[in-house]
């Protein structure tokens, strides 16, 4: 009797629920079965998780086997593929998950971002039109433009202790403005 032959003879054994059939069927053909579940699964516990679900759906579809249609160690062959098929299905998602999509990896905000900084900046531009000209010139000198209080007394043709003052002043009032504005 030939291995294949073998192999059929106790499939047809395990339909019956001989379990001693079963033993030696799974001492047969348990290597490659492993090897057709590693190959998709590449993941060594995965893959053993998979050759025993696909022993227990050997044990349960057994009758289903018909010698004369199918080699032996093939219908198992399929049987595993199948099983690690879905085992490799059932841990990766098909889609990128929507939230993983919105952290975006160029470095742009997001347009919900977009949009709340250019409501910010609208309230932040809206408050600063209501301080003197000056003092508002020597504000986004400093905090826009990345200026030093030195140079932009310089251009304003003003001592720095009163660039100081008027920056502190204008402070204030921006966050008095900015505060009554929401």
């Amino acid at each position: 009797m030939t291995e294949q032959d073998e192999i059929a003879e106790l499939i047809s054994r395990v339909a019956l629920k001989d379990r001693k059939a079963f033993k030696v069927l799974y001492e047969r053909s348990n290597a490659k079965l492993f090897g057709v579940c590693l190959r998709i699964l590449n993941d060594r516990g995965d893959a053993e998780a998979a050759l025993q679900e696909t022993y227990v759906k050997v044990w349960n579809k057994a009758v289903q086997f018909s010698i004369g249609k199918a080699n032996g160690i093939t219908w198992l062959a399929a049987i595993a593929r199948n099983q690690a098929i879905d085992a490799y299905r059932s841990r990766k998602p098909n889609a990128k998950n929507i939230d993983d999509m919105l952290d975006l990896e160029d470095g742009l905000p997001s347009p919900e971002m977009s949009a709340i900084a250019n409501s910010e900046y609208k309230r932040v531009a809206g408050c600063l039109d209501e301080l003197d000209g000056k003092h508002a010139s020597i504000v986004k000198q400093i905090y826009l433009n990345g200026w030093s209080y030195a140079e932009a007394a310089k251009r304003a043709k003003i001592p720095v202790n009163t660039a100081k003052t008027w920056v502190r002043r204008s402070l204030l009032l921006l966050k008095e403005c900015l505060t009554n504005d929401k």
